[in-house]
């Protein structure tokens, strides 16, 4: 099969591009490089052998999107082209709501016009909005706390819509929690451009010294030790159920949490680093970031049953892999 991959050059993108290749389908990218770097694209040939089709295009731009669609005959798009920074949206909605939701409807209706029946997407588990973990696909979503996530229910909304409307069009959802790790090769692995938004890059930076210390939001949580819980989740592992959920899809609409099934704090996942690494984290206490919730893991048992997935790394493989791809030791 051939599978268009938006974003694919990204943290989570790349290492789905790999597992696809490992899988024997063929892959084309697309992505605007506004948060990846092109030199991934020479990762992935030297981790599979095989150098994808890439196209440097923004998603939102209907007609360089329309002219993949017509020069190659697709089976299947997975979407994970967006912003993606939880407080960068808070303080940038117009950004996040116009990125996020144009770029799934232009990629819904091309695949209606060319007849490309097979939809999944990178969904949050943030669609969940406020409620008591563990979450379950089965859970009426709450409004969720910040734009990032309102994008993510908003195009969960636009593609179940789009599917009961059109007989044959396929779409899956996948919710995911907190992915960290990199590729076992230390080829590919979080590198975010400018400062990182996510936890584990900026760990990294900081263990490298290029960051004088972590900063950790908040300690006043009701959680076991104060600060904030993740279903941390290693990204091959989240690869592996892209690839699941694309060759199981088969008609209608189906959601998938793709998780671990267990919380983690901040300060385990910090402390976990530095006792399988071996090295210093140095870090502080600062207030509350905006957006955020204390608690968020998942209940993985559908993922399980339906596509016979299951995570299948703990959070030393995601620490370890992590610090191997900044070239420390693993």
């Amino acid at each position: 099969m051939r599978y268009l991959v938006t974003g694919g050059l990204g943290f989570i993108g790349s290492h789905t591009v790999v597992e696809l290749i490992n899988n024997d389908h063929e892959v084309v990218i697309a992505d605007n490089l506004i948060n990846s770097k092109l030199e991934v694209l020479d990762k992935i040939y030297e981790i599979t052998g095989v150098k994808p089709i890439f196209f440097q295009i923004d998603v939102t731009d209907e007609e360089k999107v329309k002219e993949i669609f017509l020069n190659n005959k697709l089976d299947g798009v997975i979407h994970f082209a967006g912003l993606k920074a939880v407080g960068e949206s808070v303080s940038k909605p117009l950004e996040y709501y116009y990125n996020n939701l144009v770029s799934t409807m232009v990629l819904s209706k091309l695949c209606l016009e060319y007849k490309v029946n097979k939809f999944v997407f990178s969904s949050s588990a943030t669609v969940y909005g406020e409620q008591e973990s563990p979450l379950n696909e089965g859970m009426e979503l709450k409004r969720t706390t910040n734009p990032y996530g309102e994008t993510k229910a908003m195009s969960e909304r636009i593609l179940m819509d789009t599917a009961n409307a059109n007989e044959g069009f396929s779409v899956c959802l996948l919710r995911y929690f907190n992915p960290v790790g990199a590729h076992e090769s230390g080829l590919i692995g979080e590198n975010p451009n400018g400062t990182p938004n996510n936890l584990m890059p900026y760990i990294t930076k900081v263990a490298k010294k290029e960051l004088k210390k972590l900063s950790i939001f908040g300690d006043d949580y009701d959680t076991v030790d104060g600060t904030g819980v993740r279903d941390y989740i290693h990204v091959v592992d989240l690869a592996k159920g892209h690839v699941k959920a694309i060759e199981k899809l088969a008609s209608g609409v189906e959601i998938y949490n793709l998780g671990t099934g267990k919380g983690t704090s901040v300060l385990e996942l910090v402390n976990a680093f530095m006792k399988v690494n071996n090295v210093d984290i140095p870090y502080e206490i600062v207030g509350r970031r905006a957006g955020d919730i204390a608690t968020c893991y998942a209940d993985t048992n559908k993922a399980m049953s339906d596509l016979g997935w299951r995570a299948e790394k703990d959070i030393a493989d995601m620490v370890r892999d992590s610090w191997r791809f900044e070239g420390g030791v693993g």
